[in-house]
């Protein structure tokens, strides 16, 4: 699950997504769907800008009610971070050294819910790895220019059935991608 612009950045320079537009319709949708995962997988990065915000969002009083809803999601749901540097993480997180593929199919066979991965260079890790069944692609009304390209890595080639569609209030384009069917 990926926010993108139209030109294909998932973040402009320096981490920067102001440019999201994500109001309270989509952070709603987004809350429905969050919430029934069986984890939330992330890179070193991407885990360390959701810890620095969401853990005490809810006690923000400027805090819309989607972004309490978040905050309560977030700080209960199971979390694994992929990263050879971090020494500790908090939050129901447990850290990983290394994208070991046989850990991760097992990861997604047990039940509990669908593991949500976000962060651009551990896609790419999962991607290579042949571990992600589906893309949901949230395309922004917005070119940035530069940044970090949500596709980097041109040795991988990822054949995909476009499974859905949905257009939100704020002009973003859900697109939501499964792995095609081998011939």
């Amino acid at each position: 699950m990926m926010s993108v612009s139209v030109d294909g950045f998932m973040e402009g320079p320096d981490h920067d997504l102001s440019w999201h537009r994500v109001d309270e319709e989509l952070h709603w949708y987004f809350n429905d769907h969050l919430r029934g995962m069986g984890a939330f997988l992330s890179g070193r990065v991407t885990y360390e800008l959701m810890a620095e915000f969401w853990p005490t969002a809810d006690t923000d009083p400027e805090s819309s009610p989607p972004m309490v809803d978040f905050a309560q999601i977030w700080r209960g749901m199971p979390k694994v971070v992929f990263s050879k540097t971090l020494e500790r993480a908090e939050w129901n997180t447990t850290i990983v050294r290394d994208v070991v593929a046989d850990e991760i199919r097992a990861m997604k066979a047990e039940e509990g819910g669908d593991l949500l991965l976000g962060g651009a260079n551990i896609a790419m890790t999962f991607l290579r790895a042949d571990l992600i069944d589906e893309i949901r692609m949230y395309v922004h009304p917005v070119a940035i220019g530069e940044g970090t390209r949500m596709f980097q890595a041109p040795d991988v080639q990822l054949d995909l059935e476009l499974a859905e569609t949905h257009t939100f209030g704020s002009g973003v384009v859900l697109l939501r991608y499964e792995r095609a069917a081998p011939e």
